[in-house]
């Protein structure tokens, strides 16, 4: 399953690097003219030529078919443009354990052993069974201003949607099936150290007030298996079960990420021919990077009550803002017909201010235990693009295309769930690589 998988990413991104690879190689096949200063002309309108992103020279006239005064976008003056986009990004989140079916007999009386597991161990919950990452939905939109001499300077945004996974776990087990003494109705993860507030239930199963005796006849005799004899006449007591993760009813595990990005940039014409532009790009750029991890336990005493004393909440949140210069080129050929194609390669260098945050509450909020820590580090980036745009009529540019930015060194959660209440350290490690890739599509107004 894992080496299908392997095979499926790498193949996937081979697609797209090839793509973009004879992309390129065509535009230099196309552009057969040597490239000339800027000002010798294109198609004999000088720097009206291809603008920023690609483009043609204007209609003549004071409007458009949209009734707007639009400009003619091979002059100066102010363009915006709105896109919308539909992205995917790398899996980071590792694959951790959360809960097992059975419980832990925390006094002994039962089994003899304080912190003997009673039950099939079976695992019921892990970070796998999320899924896989998904492409959604979002949205860049940003504002620019053309010089005299064909530069550009712009401010843009890009804002993806939130993606949201979940996973849970409950006493419902496959086909109802369980062991005699029905232990693997419950669930159980390894949490300590935690203070009393989180017991939970006093009574959560039916073995608490119930003879030793009475149980082994039931059960079998669970005690003599670790060699140690009981007194079979002694009642198991309350809280011999203790803790909200030691034999919950209900466990629930959410992930979620967020991707922003920011630019403040210009590109300035460096070459021009009758039938291409090449541009050098430049400014400074903003990536975050948002996951969030959540995970819900809850315990019902045998009367079926819980109450928020019996609800536990476990949150891991890691932020990574990069922030740095980005430079690039770009390449622009007209096709004729109002069309145009263009692709741009970018890259950089960022600091990378991490900043996680581990925390543990009670589910009536009187508790809870929290750590955060901060780190700077360094991070790279890569990206590259590639669009086909049409200039339908004056002032109207609209562009669908194909773009990925690739990063180096950033971080992820291996091991996001800290068992341990009073040192609260989740393990996370580093991702060498990610990306974010997918489609846009959109229109500019110059006005």
């Amino acid at each position: 399953m894992m080496h299908g998988r392997l095979g499926g990413m790498w193949l996937m991104r081979s697609n797209l690097f090839g793509i973009l690879a004879v992309t390129i190689a065509g535009f230099l096949i196309t552009n057969r003219v040597e490239a000339q200063p800027i000002g010798s002309g294109f198609n004999g309108v000088g720097s009206e030529g291809l603008i920023d992103g690609g483009g043609i020279p204007g209609i003549d006239g004071n409007s458009s078919w949209l009734g707007a005064p639009l400009g003619n976008p091979g002059k100066p003056g102010l363009f915006t443009f709105v896109e919308a986009t539909i992205l995917t990004q790398s899996w980071t989140l590792g694959n951790q354990t959360v809960a097992f079916r059975g419980l832990v007999d925390t006094t002994g009386v039962i089994t003899g052993l304080p912190g003997t597991y009673i039950g099939s161990g079976v695992k019921a919950l892990e970070t796998g069974d999320f899924g896989r990452s998904s492409w959604l939905p979002g949205i860049n939109i940003g504002i620019g201003y053309k010089l005299d001499d064909g530069s550009t300077v712009h401010f843009r945004i890009m804002k993806q949607t939130a993606h949201k996974y979940n996973a849970a776990a409950s006493g419902a087990t496959p086909f109802a099936r369980s062991r005699a003494d029905l232990s693997d109705t419950f669930l159980t993860a390894g949490v300590f150290n935690f203070p009393p507030q989180f017991a939970g239930p006093r009574r959560k199963t039916a073995f608490e007030g119930t003879r030793v005796g009475d149980i082994l006849d039931i059960f079998g005799n669970i005690a003599f298996n670790q060699g140690i004899p009981l007194a079979i006449g002694r009642t198991v007591p309350d809280g011999a079960f203790y803790g909200i993760w030691n034999g919950a009813s209900v466990m629930t595990i959410a992930y979620e990420t967020d991707y922003t990005e920011a630019e403040i940039g210009g590109r300035v014409p460096l070459f021009e021919s009758s039938s291409s532009k090449i541009y050098g790009l430049g400014g400074m750029r903003y990536h975050h990077f948002m996951e969030r991890f959540r995970w819900t336990s809850q315990s019902f005493a045998v009367d079926g009550n819980s109450g928020p004393q019996d609800f536990a909440d476990y949150t891991n949140k890691l932020s990574q803002r990069l922030y740095g210069p980005y430079a690039g080129c770009a390449h622009d050929v007209f096709l004729g017909n109002k069309f145009s194609l263009s692709a741009e390669m970018t890259g950089g260098v960022f600091a990378n201010v991490i900043r996680r945050s581990a925390k543990y509450e009670l589910g009536n909020e009187t508790i809870q235990n929290k750590r955060s820590t901060n780190e700077l580090g360094l991070s790279a980036t890569g990206g590259a693009s590639a669009s086909l745009w049409w200039y339908p009529t004056k002032g109207v540019q609209v562009r669908a295309g194909y773009q990925a930015n690739t990063f180096w060194n950033t971080e992820r959660m291996r091991d996001p769930i800290a068992f341990n209440y009073g040192a609260l350290d989740p393990v996370y490690g580093t991702q060498y690589f990610r990306i974010i890739h997918g489609l846009q599509f959109g229109f500019s107004l110059f006005f």
